[in-house]
């Protein structure tokens, strides 16, 4: 008998991602369990600044509706940055119009981030971001906004997406272990353009303390939207939740 597992006969995840990014789709598949599967519609992004996130926004309406065609059983906005720089009231009405308008369960990058953060019980958390100063201002206040405190935070100051994609590992753990601080409950990296997800393990033993990055919560998220609870090896302690 022939297998359809491979063709997301348990789930589908329909991911928003920025046009200039490659990262989050090699690493969401790398998570997927099996009989899910990743399906992506891209939006345009220049500079990841204030200006050019709110451009990506306006075009992530058609791409909800074009991934809902499939349809797939949940849609990501896969760009953090994007997700959080209007604050929490923007984003839970961007969830509530996208869902309205194509009838699926919508979230975000940034959802997924605080849900984690609140799976995992902690309060104060240290960041690490690619961004340029302005941006990673923006996700402390978001971060605040939902009730989190933070101890200590740090931004690569980059401003084009293909930039941070093109971090390599060895920079993005190096930067992510310097950022903690000893006060922090758990170590967040932010931005679905990083390579994460082979560092978190490493981090989790050095740092004795959970590390939660964007792609890593944006799947565990989507996941549980869709009722998996399949508890994904190999990614931090946060897929045990």
């Amino acid at each position: 008998m022939m297998n359809d597992m491979d063709y997301g006969e348990r789930k589908k995840i329909g991911l928003i991602y920025p046009s200039a990014g490659w990262v989050m789709e090699q690493e969401m598949n790398e998570m997927t369990p099996d009989g899910v599967s990743i399906h992506t519609t891209r939006v345009p992004l220049g500079n990841t600044d204030v200006e050019g996130l709110n451009r990506l926004l306006l075009k992530t309406q058609e791409a909800a509706q074009l991934l809902s065609d499939i349809p797939v059983d949940v849609i990501l906005l896969g760009c953090t940055s994007a997700s959080f720089i209007n604050g929490l009231a923007y984003e839970k009405n961007m969830t509530k119009e996208m869902e309205k308008l194509t009838g699926i369960p919508f979230t975000t990058t940034s959802t997924s981030v605080i849900n984690a953060i609140n799976a995992m019980g902690v309060k104060k958390v240290a960041v690490a971001t690619p961004y340029i100063d302005e941006v990673t201002q923006l996700a402390l206040s978001y971060l605040k906004e939902n009730g989190i405190e933070v101890c200590n935070a740090r931004g690569m100051g980059l401003l084009l997406d293909r930039d941070i994609d093109a971090v390599k590992l060895d920079d993005v753990y190096e930067f992510a272990k310097n950022t903690d601080c000893e006060e922090a409950e758990a170590l967040v990296v932010l931005c679905t353009g990083l390579r994460t997800i082979p560092t978190i393990e490493r981090l989790e033993r050095n740092l004795q303390k959970p590390v939660i990055t964007a792609i890593q919560a944006s799947m565990w998220n989507a996941l549980r939207m869709v009722g998996i609870d399949d508890k994904v090896e190999g990614y931090g302690s946060l897929f045990e939740k």
